[in-house]
């Protein structure tokens, strides 16, 4: 776990992504309850628009999402709806729903540095994602963390968006 420790210890957490039964119930009491506001209507998601890989494979997976943005992180929810993702395997593990995974983030310059120096480690990636406002990698960190890691390598029109983001809440 040192090693783990040292390669994340410099990156900036970004995000918490919790997994839940019912994402609208989810807002409600985090809007009501712990006055997080600013969640966004969901938004249906799906794996294939992505290209977001499950252990190497584009495969069918659907889930709602919102998050916003609170105390320096963003809060992201996650709701599967259907087919297979890290985000199913969560909830069928955990049917009453929890924290799945930590984001942190680096410059998209140093994705290939952290993401290899964590698969070095012994570290398996669960799925991964190219997008062009961030390359990101969520592994498999269960057993010394108890929540999967992802790694978000920021391009530069994704700071713009993480501005926009911040300001849009």
């Amino acid at each position: 776990m040192k090693r783990l420790n040292n390669t994340i210890a410099g990156l900036e957490l970004a995000q918490i992504g919790w997994v839940v039964p019912d994402i609208q119930v989810a807002v409600e009491f985090l809007s009501n309850a712990l006055t997080i506001a600013g969640f966004p209507k969901p938004e249906h998601i799906r794996a294939q628009d992505l290209g977001m890989t499950y252990y190497g494979q584009v495969v069918a997976g659907e889930w709602l999402t919102t998050q916003t943005y609170n105390g320096g992180v963003f809060i992201e929810l996650i709701q599967p709806v259907s087919g297979q993702s890290m985000f199913h395997d969560y909830i069928t593990r955990y049917p009453a729903g929890g924290t799945q995974h930590l984001a942190f983030r680096l410059p998209v310059s140093d994705f290939e540095r952290v993401t290899s120096e964590l698969h070095e480690q012994g570290y398996t990636i669960i799925s991964e994602v190219d997008h062009p406002i961030a390359r990101m990698a969520f592994f498999d960190t269960y057993q010394p963390l108890g929540v999967a890691t992802e790694i978000m390598g920021i391009t530069p029109d994704g700071w713009v968006a993480i501005v926009q983001m911040r300001n849009a809440t």
